[in-house]
């Protein structure tokens, strides 16, 4: 059995507990961005303790040249506005429409990435399939949302 999916979803799972919480940790503080700053921070250090344990620290840096300088940066650039944003957005809009929003403009991005082959992923056309996938998306985040976008 392919236990891929069910991982997949045990992290989207994992971001919207941390989002819920780190947004309440924001509310609470009065400040979305040092809560993004400390989730952040803890975050990289889980990560570098695991790195270390795991040996994975070996790494010459002829591989560290390989990439150029722009994805060791974009990466945590577009992380922290990301879910500077989520955190920000959770305490005024909710989790659920925060969720179906942001999974929207995940989806379109993704759609669109895959089709073009951006970053050398694999190529996926945007078929007539595909685009009824992504209006009937576009036509649950309106229903999902109705509250929030037609609120006065």
């Amino acid at each position: 059995m392919n236990f891929l999916p069910l991982l997949a979803i045990a992290a989207g799972v994992a971001i919207s507990l941390q989002a819920t919480l780190n947004a309440r940790l924001g509310v609470l503080i009065d400040s979305a961005l040092l809560s993004t700053g400390f989730a952040f921070s803890v975050g990289a250090l889980i990560c570098w303790i695991t790195v270390f344990a795991s040996g994975q620290l070996t790494i010459s840096s002829v591989q560290l040249a390989r990439a150029p300088i722009y994805l060791y940066l974009s990466g945590g650039v577009l992380g922290a506005a990301g879910i500077g944003l989520l955190y920000f957005l959770i305490p005024k809009i909710g989790i659920g429409p925060m969720t179906v929003f942001s999974l929207g403009g995940q989806l379109i991005v993704a759609t669109t990435a895959s089709h073009f082959g951006w970053f050398d992923l694999p190529q996926s056309p945007i078929t007539p399939v595909k685009l009824l996938g992504m209006a009937t998306l576009i036509v649950g985040v309106v229903l999902t949302n109705s509250e929030v976008l037609y609120a006065h």
